[in-house]
């Protein structure tokens, strides 16, 4: 059992010191085991416990998904996206061990219902909770999955290996799953944010309904548009019924980030986190990964999606005449204050040795320009050169629901000035945003918008809400599943990764202190005066893995981190060969 992924640590502790012997990822099978389980509180909470493994991956961290997205320039090409590299040979996710956590969960079911302890049904909310996340995550990665609601045999054939549901059939059981989770459950809340309650249920549910009701929508080749807007009201009607949540609040400056580096989740807005903690040596990468220039993808935002954040007076920021040639130092002024809680601009600093020390947009660290801060503590030993980051992991928070009531208010062309004033002005005013667009919802379609989906939506509301989506939500990994909701599988290629305006070759200063950080040049290195400065190389070529200017010798920056192939067979992966072998029943995927 991996501890580092139980988020109740010391109760986790302690009920593993009692249980050193029981393995939950195997089922119990003598009676006096069972017994032990099944017959008290302590028990269920123990095993129950085993569920939590099914929350992200610290180590791996949320903060990672979005690298492969429309909004970020990342090293290299994943598979995903990389020519010819998935395929039913490449693909996974079928195994036995990939179906594990259901049969434990199954086992659990069974065994609880039999239960004579009087709160079994909190227990069996629990785990019907995990088992419509566990299912929610099958259906998305390969659309037709088999039910399995009993205790199957590892080596049960017939029910892992028959005949696979139709996806729309498995999401009505993973929303009656997610409601039997809401009614049973009886912890309300959790002041350590890191237990599920009634409240996260809830808000895993707006998240998945908004999810179904907009494949449904979009994906109009399975004829279930009819049966979209259903969906679309459990987000609204559960979203309504959060309670004891709210924006963090703190100064304008820091409270989006603060949420980030926090070593304990704000109770206030976070609903749901992974607990970490240098103390039992559970930690997570997230400095390593967007800081260091050798480790991880080195993530950095696109121009294309920073010119999305608005200005502070609540104006597009490309409504201002020539925003297109506007240089960095000069771009990021006056803009929403989530964005210099996001990248690295003006006055951000580092700590080194308890001395603040100016840290400007790092080039050797950064493709675009734009240099993640996020989730990045501002200390940088140990957290820059190794995995040991400690602030909590967070996973689910008021703001996203808030978002998902939003989208969905939005499609169902029921939003209201009230309604816009509690969700999206709400947002907006935390980020010094000021302006009508705090309490009137938008009359005219901004057409940078309009582009930057491609023509996909034109509902003035509905893009005002996608934009703050993006700029709210950035790096907590749920833009990936937005574009194949969206069926918008095509910006993963499409989207090009650029950067910053470059006047021309040359010594720039990022941070307006008086000192230049980057040089830009073409041809032989140049010498500079600069202590530190970063030089550039921006040499016409067309090799993989160069940065480039849009012009030239001036222009965008521009970076090919090498081909990006979409299909739309994408949007499912395909079933891997090995167990489409082993049971030609499972069939396979379009296009596969």
């Amino acid at each position: 059992m991996k501890t580092r992924k139980i988020l109740n640590y010391m109760l986790a502790a302690m009920l593993i010191a009692t249980a050193s012997s029981c393995d939950l990822n195997e089922v119990p099978v003598d009676t006096a085991t069972n017994d032990a389980v099944f017959g008290s509180e302590s028990g269920l909470e123990l095993y129950a416990s085993s569920f939590y493994n099914l929350l992200p991956d610290p180590d791996v961290g949320v903060f990672q998904i979005d690298d492969n997205s429309d909004l970020v320039a990342r090293n290299g090409v994943d598979n995903y996206l990389a020519v010819n590299a998935l395929s039913p040979i490449t693909s996974s996710g079928w195994s036995v061990s990939d179906w594990a956590p259901v049969r434990n969960i199954n086992y659990f079911l069974e065994n609880t219902e039999k239960s004579s302890v009087p709160t079994k049904n909190h227990y069996l909310g629990v785990a019907r909770f995990f088992r419509a996340l566990f299912y929610f995550d099958k259906v998305k990665r390969f659309g037709d999955v088999p039910w399995i609601d009993k205790t199957i045999d590892v080596k049960d054939d017939v029910s892992l290996y028959g005949p696979r549901m139709n996806r729309y059939e498995v999401m009505e059981k993973v929303l009656a799953d997610l409601n039997f989770a809401i009614e049973n459950i009886t912890l309300a809340s959790d002041p350590s944010v890191t237990r599920i309650t009634k409240n996260v249920a809830r808000a895993y549910k707006t998240r998945i309904a908004l999810f179904e009701a907009s494949w449904r929508k979009y994906h109009t080749e399975d004829n279930k548009q009819a049966t979209a807007n259903t969906w679309y009201e459990e987000v609204v009607k559960e979203a309504n019924a959060i309670t004891s949540f709210t924006l963090h609040s703190a100064a304008a400056d820091r409270a989006y980030r603060d949420l980030f580096i926090a070593k304990s989740a704000y109770a206030d807005e976070s609903i749901l986190s992974v607990a970490l903690s240098a103390n039992l040596q559970v930690y997570s990468s997230a400095n390593r990964r967007f800081i260091s220039p050798t480790y991880g993808n080195r993530p950095s935002l696109t121009r294309r999606f920073v010119n999305t954040y608005l200005n502070l007076d609540g104006t597009p920021f490309t409504s201002k005449k020539g925003y297109e040639t506007t240089p960095f130092v000069e771009e990021v002024k006056n803009r929403d204050l989530r964005l210099k809680q996001t990248i690295r601009t003006g006055d951000y600093t580092r700590t080194e040795n308890g001395v603040p020390v100016v840290a400007p947009p790092n080039f050797s660290q950064t493709y675009t320009g734009y240099q993640p801060i996020k989730w990045c503590y501002d200390e940088r030993f140990p957290f820059d050169d190794e995995s040991r980051n400690d602030n909590a992991h967070i996973v689910m928070r008021w703001a996203e629901v808030l978002l998902n009531k939003a989208e969905a208010l939005a499609e169902l062309d029921k939003m209201t000035a009230a309604e816009w004033t509690s969700t999206i002005g709400a947002l907006r005013k935390r980020a010094g945003i000021t302006g009508a667009t705090l309490t009137s919802l938008p009359t005219t379609a901004d057409p940078y918008m309009i582009s930057f989906f491609g023509g996909k939506f034109s509902n003035p509301v509905l893009l005002e809400v996608l934009r703050e989506r993006g700029t709210e939500l950035v790096f907590e990994g749920l833009r990936p599943d937005d574009l194949r909701r969206w069926k918008l599988g095509n910006l993963f290629q499409d989207a090009p990764m650029n950067g910053m305006y470059v006047p021309a070759l040359g010594e720039y200063d990022l941070n307006g202190d008086g000192k230049n950080d980057v040089y830009f040049y073409q041809g032989t290195k140049p010498t500079s005066t600069t202590p530190g400065i970063a030089f550039v190389d921006v040499s016409p070529s067309t090799a993989v893995g160069r940065i480039q200017l849009s012009k030239g010798t001036s222009g965008e920056v521009i970076w090919n981190p090498g081909a990006r192939e979409w299909a739309d067979k994408k949007y499912l992966y395909p079933i891997p060969e090995p167990d489409r072998i082993r049971n030609p029943a499972l069939g396979q995927n379009p296009g596969w």
